[in-house]
């Protein structure tokens, strides 16, 4: 309660100042304000125990934010192949984070960094993260995971990371714009896998005959949001092709059925696959169509938005809006949009520690931006 405390009074003196938004919404009038700017096309949020932040850049920076100063890149990162949807993706704290600097990251990798002859793929950089004023370095860095199978195309690598209640990682990859490979069972592209942090396959893995032993669930196109509920679910969103995008529910083994249903069409307008539902294949808690291009998501449990315990809020890229979805139980029964064409394209989605959210627009002049109740 102390830690919590501090992080929180540290959190609101960050708030600037500034030029802000404000909108109607279920839970009265919400203000956006601008916390800082200048970033690299931002891709993902983490909140350091002393109220600052962590920031990663696509273009392969890591950067602490401190009273709305953007600091010096992190030294020590690795090499990101930094083309086409790539680069340097999602961060994830070690629950002991404040005694032991353990940090977890995705990133595209060049098949040159990892010890192969072609192409690039999802990878995941465990390390130790020490702070030196604005900045630091990452030491006793080791890569624990990298997809199986690196191709040529430049999108749909995922990729995020969730520290699941029993240590054991979550981490979603995209089938890399080569729809089939999310059918193939010994293939890790267009899944979520689960893995210990030293990069081993945990004993309870589902392990359905002929799969991968890495994976958790398979049938997924470019999933860019998981998060946990606070009973340990794990809850995704991802990105349709021409309308389709899911919010789901992954269950170990579970087969999501891309490309065999979907909600929606090729972007030529083509249909794909037989339809949109097959024994055998899970159905989405909720899809969109048309497309928001989903991207980060998270549980709101803070107590500034009591009325929204308990639900989901996600990013839209395309959509450029935050999507509160109304969950009960396993079901989600309602949606509000926010912001809509306001704010620009929202790559991640935080609830802070002082209860407001938290949002990183995917611009060359990406912002950081707080949400919370006017006044």
């Amino acid at each position: 309660m102390f830690r919590f405390a501090i992080t929180s009074a540290a959190l609101l003196a960050l708030v600037p100042t500034a030029a802000a938004q404000t909108v109607e919404s279920s839970a009265g009038n919400l203000t956006a304000t601008v916390i800082a700017e200048g970033l690299d096309h931002p891709w993902a949020l983490g909140f350091l125990p002393d109220g600052r932040m962590l920031v990663t850049e696509r273009s392969g920076q890591l950067r602490v934010i401190d009273d709305g100063v953007v600091g010096e890149p992190i030294a020590g990162l690795p090499e990101v192949y930094n083309q086409g949807q790539g680069g340097l993706l999602d961060l994830a704290l070690a629950p002991d984070f404040e005694t032991s600097g353990q940090i977890y990251l995705t990133f595209s990798e060049r098949a040159q960094d990892a010890g192969l002859q072609r192409g690039q793929g999802t990878a995941l950089l465990s390390a130790r993260l020490v702070l030196e004023g604005d900045s630091g370095r990452l030491e006793d860095s080791t890569v624990i995971f990298r997809m199986n199978n690196f191709t040529t195309t430049n999108r749909h690598f995922g990729s995020r990371v969730v520290i699941g209640q029993d240590g054991n990682l979550f981490v979603t990859l995209g089938e890399r714009g080569d729809q089939d490979r999310a059918q193939d069972m010994m293939d890790l592209a267009g899944a979520i896998v689960r893995i210990a942090p030293d990069g081993s396959v945990p004993d309870d893995n589902p392990k359905p005959e002929g799969w991968a032993p890495e994976l958790w669930s398979k049938g997924h196109r470019n999933p860019q949001g998981a998060t946990l509920r606070d009973d340990g679910v794990l809850f995704t969103v991802e990105h349709g092709a021409r309308g389709g995008d899911e919010v789901n529910m992954p269950r170990a083994g579970g087969n999501y059925g891309w490309p065999v249903i979907t909600y929606g069409v090729d972007y030529s307008g083509v249909p794909i696959g037989e339809g949109t539902e097959k024994e055998g294949l899970e159905q989405p808690l909720h899809y969109w169509d048309p497309s928001i291009s989903p991207s980060g998501l998270d549980f709101y449990e803070g107590d500034l938005l009591p009325d929204w315990q308990g639900d989901l809020l996600a990013g839209g890229l395309s959509g450029q809006l935050l999507v509160r979805l109304d969950v009960e139980g396993d079901a989600i029964v309602g949606e509000e949009r926010l912001f809509a064409g306001q704010l620009g394209r929202i790559r991640d989605v935080r609830v802070g520690p002082d209860g407001a959210i938290y949002l990183l627009t995917d611009a060359d002049n990406g912002r950081l931006i707080r949400v919370a109740p006017e006044g």
